[in-house]
Order: structure tokens, then sequence, then C-alpha cells
């Protein structure tokens, strides 16, 4: 497969980058692989660089717990191609990356054919998930894809929440009227069904 690809791998463990590096040099010609090693360069990276083919995330490093990072960049960059590379394989990890977006999974304990061909598979244009694992056993009133149904300013709003500040402190932050963040607000919780701040930062930290 010889093409111009933009790869970023963000992981926070050397030898792991290093193999991924391997493969992604095994599975792609010419490639222009990019490192980060925590979630602050990822967000500096993406805000600099445009038109990436593929970030394979890494569910835990400095500034990601859990699906935060990858419920973050789902809103914030939507159309950009996120595949979760984690050393936890259980179903219910595999299914809530799918939920929320993610255009594969891809287990650490992969041995290095398997990770080539997914990448060739996923660079394709096609998601590729471990076998046997699909989304049928998770129930519908699922709050990741609850979560997701938010839009990127409504995400950044529960976000701000999150962090304690006020309807005053968001809207000078956003550069918007105190009443379109109370209109923010209002939305979230209808979308999340929730009825005030606390439960919907507590629907936030449940996919952490």
């Amino acid at each position: 497969m010889d093409t111009g690809y933009r790869i970023i791998i963000a992981d926070d463990h050397p030898l792991f980058r290093s193999a991924m590096h391997q493969a992604v040099q095994m599975a792609v010609n010419g490639v222009d692989l990019q490192e980060v090693d925590c979630i602050t360069s990822l967000m500096q990276l993406l805000s600099e660089t445009t038109d990436i083919d593929l970030l394979l995330l890494d569910l835990k490093m400095p500034g990601a717990s859990g699906f935060s990072a990858l419920t973050s960049l789902r809103h914030q960059y939507p159309d950009l191609p996120v595949v979760i590379v984690s050393a936890n394989e259980e179903t219910a990890v595999v299914q809530q990356a799918m939920r929320l977006g993610a255009m594969g999974f891809i287990p650490k304990s992969s041995p290095m054919p398997t990770l080539v061909s997914a990448l060739n598979i996923i660079l394709e244009g096609e998601p590729w998930f471990p076998a046997g694992i699909s989304l049928k056993d998770i129930p519908e009133d699922n709050i990741a894809e609850r979560l997701a149904s938010l839009t990127p300013q409504q995400f950044k709003v529960l976000t701000m929440l999150s962090e304690g500040k006020l309807n005053k402190q968001i809207a000078f932050e956003l550069t918007v009227s105190e009443a379109t963040v109370k209109a923010h607000v209002t939305a979230i919780f209808r979308k999340l069904d929730v009825k005030n701040r606390t439960q919907a930062v507590i629907a936030l930290s449940q996919i952490e």
C-alpha cells in the first residue's frame, strides 16, 4: 500500500509506540507518522495539523481516563478516524468504543501480523474490531450514546460544568451570552435525561 497517509500514535509507553510505529511502517509505505505521549500534546498537535488520516489512541495515558479522550475527540474532530489501541480487551470496553464512534479497536496483545492486517483494513476505510464482538448486547439506554448525541459546544459546556465553572465563567470563556450557556445547559439536561448539574457531571464521569 503506497500512500501519503498522515498518522498519529498517541500512547505513553515508548516500547508500544515503537511496536505500533513498526506495524504502521509495515502496513503503509511513505507514511508521515507522528507520536505523542499525553492528551495535552495530542490536542496541541491536532490544533496545528490538518488532514490526519488516522489516530491510534491508547485509552489510558496522562490527561485521559477511560473514554473521556475518545468522547472529547469525537466531538471536536468528528471527521477524524480514531482507533483505540488498548491493553483492556474486555468485551464491554470494545463495545463502548464502538458505541462512541471509534473506527476500530486493536488489543495491545495482538501479534504483529494482526496489527498490520488491522491497519491495512482500517486504512482502506473499513472498521476493524476483534472477532465475535458486536453492539447487540449493549443496552439501548446507554450513557455513552446519550453523551455522543451532544453537539461539540454542548459537550464543551458539560466539560466546563464538570470543572465546577459557573454559567458566567463559561459564557466568558466561550465568548457567548449567559442566556446561550443556559440554553446549552437545558439541552444537555434533556439529552442526558438528568435534572441538575450534579447528575450531568456524574453522567460524564461514567465514561471515565
